[in-house]
C-alpha cells in the first residue's frame, strides 16, 4: 500500500475529513516521526510497533560489478519492530488464507 492509497482509504472510511485534511495528517505525523528518529529519539504507538536507530558499524564493503573493496563508514538506520497486536493480527489473517494480495514469498 502507497502513501496515496492510504490517505484514499482513510477518506472513503472517515467522510467528516476529506482527502486534504488526511494527507496533511498523515504528512504531519511522517513528518515529525523522521523528525524524532534524526534526534534520535525513539517512537512507540502501543500495539502497532516501536521505531528506533541501530549503529551499523563501519566495515569493508565490495563493489558488485568490479569485486574491489570499498571502506563503509559507521550510519545509524532506522528499525522498526512490530508490537505483539500487529505481529497477531498479520498472523491470523495470512493464516487464515483470506488475504490474496501477498504471495509465499512476501511480495505482492
Amino acid at each position: 500500500m502507497t502513501k496515496s492509497e492510504l490517505i484514499e482509504k482513510i477518506a472513503a472510511v472517515q467522510n467528516q475529513l476529506s482527502a486534504k485534511d488526511v494527507e496533511l495528517a498523515i504528512k504531519t505525523m511522517l513528518d515529525h516521526m523522521s523528525d524524532a528518529l534524526a534526534r534520535g529519539e525513539r517512537i512507540e504507538i502501543r500495539g502497532f510497533g516501536s521505531f528506533s536507530l541501530n549503529y551499523r558499524s563501519a566495515r569493508i564493503g565490495r563493489n558488485p560489478k568490479t569485486g574491489e573493496e570499498v571502506s563503509l563508514v559507521g550510519k545509524y538506520v532506522p528499525h522498526f519492530k512490530p508490537g505483539k497486536e500487529l505481529r497477531e493480527r498479520v498472523n491470523l489473517g495470512l493464516s487464515s488464507g483470506s488475504s490474496s494480495d501477498y504471495s509465499s514469498d512476501g511480495s505482492t
